[in-house]
């Protein structure tokens, strides 16, 4: 089997792609359950999976790094979101095995949605914040649907009328009592967001939503912070707990959020949701640790009840008290937690067939294929091509979203640093420093270019900071070499195009705010290259949980466009207000004498690097 892959990658994809990993990241099962497509992320292939032989067959070579698939009801043909800065939709006969159209869509698309009728294509575009729909029949966008931030998302009730979207990140500040991602829903007959749905504070990194089979519920998967309390330990969830928060589609209102963690066991990063086709089970993969959960649904709400938990608000999602977002103990005796074998590593999308699951293992190319009817749930590897064999920027990637080298299991670094080595949009008050002073996490792009690490500079350099990181955030002790695979995989980092440049350049009002931003002195410590002069000052931006002495390190401005909140404490929700509200002694760029339209090119600018 293994053999017979290999050889097959090997003849229908290119050499250098075949000696790259698959990172299947996506997965969708055909109507009459014979076949399993899945996306390969760093192949740029799909390929299709016999589930009757067990055995992979027919790859497809895609023009980008594949994101999404969805399938016709008819399942002759395969809608694979192909996501790069212009974003393409590519239409797969599956009957041709080959593409057989393309439709251009938003920067970095994925979560493609096919509505119950067939007529229309709903994608995510990641980076424009919106939500694309397709005619099908004419082949081309008709509408964006704007959202909130991030979606990386979607799927549509039973009757058609609304599409839920999973924003992966918080909106706006940081430095608030409540910080949380919501999930939107749209009217697809007005194309408009009509309500944004309110998880608890905290929540974050939404990964994956899914509409039951009998369309009463939703369930979408994410992390939930305690990002108001000092980082002084992990044990029970004390700065990430992983949840399911579910979703009471006929009232259209969140009716549980339950943690998927037990009390000395963190249940890290949950990823991919899949329910089995009677509704009464959903699955759950944890890319942390490399497992699922199996959750008896009327059992939970047999134990929680039908009413919503009022577990929204600032209080109810932190505090110490017995509330459910708190309760490591909500599903005992309801949810099977199942570990993988060791070959597989990385659990991100499922998909199930019957009563079968198939969970699809980023790190280690392989399926997991679990009978969800066994009395004793236990999952077996299937080799999806030649095992593969990581070079250091891969173990570094492996180990950045491994929850095994942290305590108990109960976060990696990806969990406060997600998408890539970027940032959560909260403020951590980590000891480094002392305690009292949270401050906003930053990105890793460039960190090993751009010492000290830290906006105090605590750490001399990112090569410092990581292993602080492990000891101090993950509460462990690991051998050299992860770090230095760690240090290797955030070397590795490319900067992302700026969803506000226009056909990959500067759009005339940037151009414009290039000038201001040298006329207004921001060259002088943001000088251009890296961005940054790697000084520190006092800007002005010192607030109530800082020293009098502090002075905080120039950050890059280059991919700044989605590192918001801005300011050590991430109370500037945009850049406008990072060069209006908080600026208004000229300390940071002298901006008080520009004119409204000056700032917006400023912004533009700023926001295009």
């Amino acid at each position: 089997m293994r053999l017979f892959s290999g050889l097959l990658l090997l003849a229908t994809v290119s050499a250098a792609t075949a000696s790259v990993p698959l990172s299947p990241t996506a997965m969708v099962a055909s109507p009459d359950g014979e076949a399993l497509y899945l996306a390969c992320a760093t192949a740029n292939c799909v390929l299709r999976f016999d589930v009757a032989r067990q055995r992979v067959s027919d790859p497809i070579a895609m023009p980008e790094p594949p994101s999404g698939l969805a399938l016709s009801a008819d399942g002759r043909r395969l809608y694979v979101t192909c996501a790069s800065p212009e974003s393409k939709v590519c239409i797969v006969d599956l009957t041709q095995h080959k593409i057989v159209g393309t439709i251009p869509v938003g920067h970095t698309v994925m979560a493609p949605v096919v509505s119950p009728d067939g007529k229309t294509l709903y994608v995510c575009n990641r980076f424009n914040n919106d939500v694309s729909a397709i005619d099908l029949a004419l082949g081309r966008e008709v509408c964006h649907i704007p959202v909130e931030r991030e979606p990386v998302a979607a799927d549509i009730t039973k009757d058609g009328k609304y599409l839920l979207v999973a924003n992966h990140l918080p909106t706006g500040r940081a430095d608030v009592d409540y910080v949380a991602a919501v999930v939107s829903v749209i009217d697809l007959t007005a194309n408009k967001v009509i309500k944004k749905l309110q998880l608890p504070n905290g929540s974050g990194s939404l990964n994956d939503i899914r509409v039951s089979p009998d369309g009463k519920y939703a369930a979408v998967t994410h992390l939930l912070a305690r990002f108001n309390r000092p980082t002084t330990h992990v044990y029970r969830g004390w700065m990430n707990a992983n949840a399911m928060t579910l979703i009471d589609l006929g009232r259209m209102e969140v009716l549980h959020t339950v943690p998927l963690d037990d009390p000395e066991s963190g249940a890290a990063n949950p990823w991919g949701v899949a329910w089995l086709p009677n509704s009464a089970t959903v699955i759950i993969t944890h890319a942390g640790t490399h497992e699922v959960s199996v959750i008896n649904v009327p059992a939970l709400l047999a134990r929680l009840g039908n009413e919503p938990a009022k577990t929204s608000g600032y209080a109810a999602a932190s505090s110490g008290q017995t509330n459910l977002p708190n309760d490591l103990i909500s599903l005992f005796g309801v949810r099977q937690r199942v570990k993988l074998p060791e070959t597989d590593l990385g659990p991100r999308a499922l998909a199930v067939v019957g009563h079968t699951a198939y969970i699809a293992n980023y790190f280690s190319d392989t399926l997991s294929v679990m009978d969800l009817f066994a009395p004793y749930l236990k999952a077996k590897s299937i080799p999806l091509g030649p095992k593969p064999e990581m070079d250091i920027v891969r173990k570094g990637e492996f180990y950045f979203h491994d929850a095994n080298i942290c305590f108990q299991g109960w976060q990696s670094c990806a969990s406060c640093h997600p998408g890539g080595g970027r940032v959560d949009g909260l403020n951590w008050d980590l000891p480094n420093d002392g305690t009292g002073n949270p401050k906003n996490t930053k990105s890793l792009l460039l960190a090993h270019k751009t010492p000290p690490s830290m906006w105090l500079g605590v750490r001399t350099n990112a090569e410092a900071a990581v292993r602080a990181g492990i000891r101090h955030i993950l509460f462990t002790e690991q051998p050299e070499e992860v770090p230095a695979a760690i240090d290797e995989y955030l070397k590795s980092l490319k900067p992302v195009p700026s969803p506000y440049l226009v056909d990959g350049k500067l759009s005339e009002a940037a151009e414009r705010g290039q000038k201001v931003f040298l006329q207004a002195d921001c060259a002088t410590c943001h000088p251009p290259g890296l961005f940054t002069d790697l000084e520190k000052y006092d800007v002005g931006t010192r607030a109530r949980f800082d020293q009098p002495i502090d002075k905080f390190y120039t950050p890059t401005l280059i991919e700044v466009w989605r590192t918001a909140p801005y300011l050590h404490d991430g109370s500037a929700a945009t850049m406008r207000d990072v060069l209006t509200t908080h600026n208004p002694h000229d300390q940071h760029g002298e901006t008080s004498n520009l004119s409204n339209q000056e700032i917006d090119d400023l912004c533009a600018y700023i926001l295009s690097l």
